[in-house]
């Protein structure tokens, strides 16, 4: 089986943002690591050279591949800034018709600019996450 490419390393998290292209990219990132250290209690941690993660969780599926990833995490793109981990809960669905301009995809959450979201809901949408993926993790 195949080993997860994306592993914490010790590339400096501060490194990689003041490298990010534009100041409203690294403006973003910095505003939504602060969200995220706040509600997680945790650092931010380079995870593989362009995620930023919070936190570490171990996961292993019925096919039988494990590996340990963030808990949440973001990464800033050339066209959006991922989140990860960040609407895996039940009410994620009505708090993100209320959140502004994003798209989806599998398990994450694309925003091009932190401007056309309401933060607030961000903000919601993470916490409440994180207690739902915390309330799983204890149950495992």
């Amino acid at each position: 089986m195949a080993d997860n490419k994306t592993k914490p390393t010790q590339l400096s998290v501060a490194a990689y943002i003041a490298a990010l292209t534009t100041e409203t990219q690294r403006a973003d990132a910095k505003a939504l690591i602060k969200l995220m250290e706040s509600a997680t209690g945790e650092k931010p941690k380079m995870w593989g050279p362009s995620i930023i993660g919070f936190g570490s969780h171990h996961y292993k599926y019925e096919s039988g591949r494990e590996g340990d990833m963030p808990v949440i995490a973001l990464s800033p793109r050339k066209t959006a800034t991922v989140l990860y981990g960040v609407t895996g809960f039940a009410e994620a669905k009505t708090l993100l018709a209320k959140l502004g301009k994003h798209s989806t995809g599998k398990g994450c959450l694309y925003i091009k600019k932190l401007a056309d979201v309401d933060q607030h809901i961000l903000e919601t949408l993470i916490v409440k996450s994180l207690a739902a993926k915390r309330a799983n993790i204890q149950d495992q």
